[in-house]
């Protein structure tokens, strides 16, 4: 007899592009990394991206002036609003853009969704991405990491970017891989640098294998986690409860 049962809601569909988020804070090299992947990869795999800005769309631009993809392969979605708000709260004009994209070049293998700039605290909502990667670089400090966030400790993989520029700001980059995986226990790290072909070669190896399990059905989504606490411009501060809208202030 035909399995009649519902699929859970963890189950995931495995018949659509694997929609991996990039987050992290502004400067930490989101869009360089996601060129990289582009690059690595675009002659094997069918890619597409959407990114995030609040106003602009800058980082489309930059992607597209880089010639990494056919520009109609790059989506901007303009937030209006705090960046972590369109990819966890709210997720519905980054999944319309995923949609889109996937509709009108289907069939896509990936799909890299960038978070417009934020804190420590950016996650992406599991209903909008199968896998995320949270960036740190090393200009940002070397204690960075020992901060903390469910971004750095519950991602699925964390990237601590630029690493040949650690001896230039007095950081020791070793030492933040180290603490990295201490905060995540034992989850991945990788030490990035454009210049050092082995770490780029170490991305390219984890996004395909992301793929293949998301491909076989071994890759469930998991939600980091609310995020905590934190602050603004405007002296206000609030949480994010979740991925269904609720925010405490």
């Amino acid at each position: 007899m035909p399995d009649t049962t519902t699929p859970d809601s963890t189950t995931p569909d495995t018949t659509r592009a694997f929609r991996l988020g990039v987050a992290g804070p502004v400067g930490t090299g989101k869009s360089s990394l996601i060129a990289m992947v582009c690059r690595e990869l675009g002659d094997e795999l069918r890619l597409g991206v959407v990114t995030n800005d609040i106003y602009t769309d800058e980082d489309a631009r930059m992607l597209r002036a880089a010639g990494v993809l056919d520009p109609e392969r790059i989506r901007a979605v303009e937030t209006g609003a705090c960046p972590h708000t369109a990819i966890r709260d709210d997720v519905t004009a980054n999944l319309l853009a995923v949609e889109d994209l996937e509709a009108d070049f289907a069939p896509l293998d990936l799909v890299l969704v960038e978070s417009g700039g934020d804190n420590l605290t950016a996650t992406f909502s599991p209903a909008l991405v199968d896998a995320q990667v949270f960036v740190l670089d090393v200009a940002g400090g070397g204690d960075v990491v020992r901060k903390g966030g469910p971004g750095i400790s519950r991602a699925d993989l964390l990237v601590v970017n630029k690493t040949d520029l650690a001896p230039h700001v007095g950081v020791d980059a070793d030492l933040m891989q180290v603490q990295g995986r201490e905060a995540r226990d034992g989850r991945p790290v990788i030490g990035l640098s454009r210049t050092d072909p082995a770490s780029v070669a170490q991305l390219r190896a984890w996004v395909l294998a992301m793929l293949g399990a998301h491909r076989s059905g071994h890759h469930v989504p998991v939600d980091p986690g609310p995020m905590a606490p934190h602050s603004h411009a405007d002296g206000g501060t609030h949480s994010h409860v979740g991925g269904d809208g609720v925010h405490a202030h």
